[in-house]
């Protein structure tokens, strides 16, 4: 599918108008230099993922006019064959104004919505990664600002922004306090089990999502494992569930695994009933201490900006905020708007 059409700007700079603006799929990864000409930090991914079946050709789009690349867009899966799960690269070239970034950056995501997004369905979620500081730098803002003008113009809305964190080698681990014992997870529903009381008090945006779009508790903690934990490569004997020592209650628990490009703490959670006691603390501790002895590069882990307590608990445990992420969402299938 292969769109041309005239662009209007009010740029004195001929050299940034749109004057044959063409909106095409890449034919195949021998055009992937071409998707590089821009830059953003998950470019390093491409190659793999293109080699494994985790982004189509036809899934990653470019609006060209002549030989100039002034977007890319492209989607994501996690594994191959499976739908398109997520938007995560959408970029317009720093040459063009903020009305060019507009006109381009609808024309790019409608065209290419239209055609790797079934009609009918929802469309998937977008996420980007943003440098911490980005609403302190005019230039970078005003980049992301006009790429979120485009996608609220389509009936996006903004769902939550996190923290990013990392965990170095060398960063000290504590050690057990013993306030706690810690077991394997025995199985799926030894997990979803533990999950669904957490999931009722949550102060994550997509769980929060989650509940808000009609699914239980329960339903929830069962969909987040089967579309992420149930596809992990790392052990699952990682997985730790926290318990009192003297009465084996269960009082939380810890996945930390292994996805598609990082060790990454996956999913943490303290029950309602044992809330206040700091118990978070010893249990990413627990998680940390797992990754650590496996080795591992580093450590990657995430919370809403507005998680005040998971924040200040990654931060006491070493982990370091080094970019941001936002999600957009659309909650009406086949949403737009103009």
């Amino acid at each position: 599918m292969t769109t041309s059409s005239s662009a209007s700007s009010n740029s004195s700079n001929s050299s940034t108008s749109a004057t044959n603006l063409v909106i095409r799929p890449l034919a195949g990864p021998g055009e992937l230099d071409l998707f590089l000409r821009l830059a953003y930090s998950l470019d390093h991914e491409l190659a793999d993922d293109l080699a494994t079946g985790r982004r189509l050709p036809g899934w990653m789009w470019v609006a060209l006019d002549g030989d100039r690349l002034l977007g890319r867009i492209a989607w994501w899966t996690n594994k191959e064959g499976a739908e398109p799960l997520a938007l995560d690269f959408f970029d317009l070239s720093p040459e063009l104004t903020a009305e060019e970034r507009e006109d381009v950056g609808l024309r790019l995501l409608e065209t290419a919505t239209a055609a790797v997004v079934p009609a009918g369905t929802q469309r998937p979620e977008f996420g980007r990664f943003m440098p911490a500081d980005w609403r302190e730098v005019p230039e970078t803002r005003s980049v992301l600002e006009s790429l979120f003008s485009v996608l609220e113009r389509t009936g996006a809305r903004p769902l939550v922004e996190r923290l990013r964190l990392e965990w170095r080698p060398g960063t000290p681990v504590p050690e057990p306090k013993g306030r706690l014992e810690f077991r394997p997870v025995r199985d799926r529903e030894d997990l979803v089990a533990l999950m669904t009381p957490v999931m009722e008090g949550t102060l994550d945006g997509h769980g929060q999502a989650d509940l808000a779009s009609g699914l239980s508790p329960r339903e929830a903690a069962e969909l987040h494992y089967d579309e992420e934990f149930a596809h992990y490569t790392s052990p699952s004997e990682w997985w730790r569930v926290a318990q009192l020592p003297e009465s084996g209650e269960p009082v939380g628990f810890v996945v930390p695994a292994r996805n598609n490009y990082h060790h990454t703490i996956a999913y943490i959670g303290v029950l309602p009933a044992h809330r206040g006691h700091g118990y978070i603390d010893d249990i990413l501790a627990e998680g940390t201490r797992i990754l650590a002895a496996a080795d591992v590069p580093r450590i990657r882990a995430a919370t809403d900006l507005g998680n005040v307590p998971m924040a200040a608990s990654f931060a006491r445990a070493g982990y370091v905020a080094f970019e941001r992420a936002i999600n957009y969402v659309w909650d009406a299938p086949g949403a737009s708007g103009s």
